[in-house]
């Protein structure tokens, strides 16, 4: 079941991307976006995905508990008596709705069928903030922290999904990011200020460092780390490629954009891991019974005893590193400033997330 929550969960982020950006960018005006055309059967699919992907976490729920009373009565139990059971009944019920709603009204002929649709997906999204880990220990400030999070990223990554994937020209790129840039800049921020607040309802502000030993710190740390060359793509596609539209007419900038929403990808599929493991409300008994996470084990090469509290010191090794990942960071720049392929352009952003990971394990004490 880890391996098929690890797929569901990012492929579910993507389901709701798809729906959300194709909606919003149907009530911006044509003169104020690039074309494009997202199919009616492709949102029908994503309506599809979200119903079936949602069921994953009940069904992990099921096969836990099911071997004491069998497994039809615990579906049962599951499903009407448990939060995340009754929230995809919603969902499903939603889902429903949607579906029959896309199929019977093109939300391409008018902007009030977008917007329609906006209001349903915005229930779906409801639902899963109700079933979140977040809710279930906080229920009220869980639910609003985890619906806001979860709106905010779907909107701004959905229109970049969207725009990079299904777009049949990149006219009006312009006054696109005229209007875009800000909207993006407002859902990052609101993205970073709710995931703070979801993380520490998991993990203490202080305790941050020291879960890097276990299995969902190590997750959290690398979704972390790949926020680092979105930035960068973020400032390539918003601020430098406005000179180069305007003093280039034949430059796509489609490319990169495609780019950063595989960058996207990553953190959903990060999320996905971090999805499937256990959250560490204490440190010290989760590190007892799960033990060392093995990529922490593998690259640090410290002694770990059962109280052990991690520090963070710069040495020359992870000074050398550090210094690494700001030349990757450059490269990434440059092999969009040098017009050099996008595929090496993206292995320097690879590159560094593994060197400012590295830079940290080496620092650690």
């Amino acid at each position: 079941m880890f391996i098929i929550g690890f797929i569901s969960e990012p492929l579910l982020y993507l389901c709701f991307s798809i729906l959300m950006g194709s909606l919003i960018l149907r009530i911006v005006p044509s003169t104020h976006r690039p074309d494009f055309n997202v199919q009616k059967r492709i949102l029908m699919a994503a309506t599809a995905g979200i119903a079936i992907l949602s069921f994953i976490p009940v069904l992990q729920v099921i096969l836990y508990l099911y071997q004491d009373v069998g497994f039809a009565k615990t579906f049962i139990l599951v499903l009407f008596t448990f939060e995340v059971g009754k929230s995809w009944i919603f969902t499903y019920l939603i889902s429903n709705v949607l579906f029959i709603y896309i199929i019977w009204f093109d939300y391409r002929k008018r902007s009030l069928y977008a917007y329609i649709g906006l209001a349903i997906t915005f229930l779906l999204i409801l639902a899963l903030g109700w079933s979140s880990h977040a809710s279930s220990i906080q229920q009220l400030k869980g639910f609003i922290v985890h619906t806001i999070h979860f709106l905010a990223v779907t909107s701004w990554v959905g229109i970049l999904i969207v725009v990079g994937w299904t777009s049949k020209n990149y006219s009006n790129w312009m006054k696109f990011l005229k209007w875009f840039t800000p909207f993006a800049l407002l859902c990052f921020i609101t993205t970073v200020v709710s995931g703070l607040s979801l993380m520490n309802v998991v993990i203490d502000y202080k305790d941050y460092t020291n879960s890097w030993m276990l299995p969902y710190g190590q997750s959290l740390l690398i979704k972390h780390l790949l926020i680092i060359p979105l930035i960068v793509y973020a400032f390539i596609n918003s601020i430098l490629i406005r000179k180069r539209i305007k003093n280039d007419d034949y430059f796509n900038p489609i490319p990169w954009i495609k780019v950063e929403s595989l960058i996207i990808f990553l953190i959903f599929s990060a999320t996905g891991v971090l999805g499937q493991q256990e959250p560490p409300h204490d440190i010290q008994q989760t590190l007892t019974a799960s033990g060392l996470s093995k990529l922490f084990d593998l690259f640090y090469q410290g002694h770990i005893v059962h109280d052990s509290q991690l520090v963070i010191h710069l040495g020359i090794n992870s000074l050398l590193l550090l210094a690494l990942t700001l030349c990757f960071i450059g490269l990434t720049i440059a092999a969009y400033m040098k017009k050099a392929p996008i595929l090496f352009g993206f292995m320097m952003s690879i590159f560094t997330v593994v060197s400012l990971y590295l830079s940290l394990i080496t620092a650690i004490q």
